[in-house]
């Protein structure tokens, strides 16, 4: 798995139409095996994104939980403890 994919998913305030592009895109680039297509694969690598984006965003915002939305502070905080963790 990519770990600059982030979970989207059960926030407040809810991921925003750029974050779930930002990791579509995130994963596209992931799968291709590139960061900027040829020119002879940019519009694949369009289109691929954007039906990414479109299914990430039907995921996201059709999720239903019992648990309490997270926090993005929180959360960030936690990330940044385990990063100091396992690179110290």
């Amino acid at each position: 798995m990519c770990r600059n994919i982030k979970t989207l998913a059960n926030f407040e305030p809810p991921a925003t139409d750029d974050e779930i592009r930002a990791s579509s895109l995130q994963f596209v680039r992931k799968l291709s095996g590139t960061t900027k297509p040829s020119r002879a694969n940019e519009e694949a690598f369009k289109q691929a994104v954007e039906e990414v984006t479109a299914a990430a965003h039907r995921l996201v915002h059709s999720l239903h939980t019992n648990a309490p939305p997270r926090n993005r502070e929180v959360e960030m905080q936690k990330a940044k403890e385990r990063s100091l963790k396992r690179f110290a």
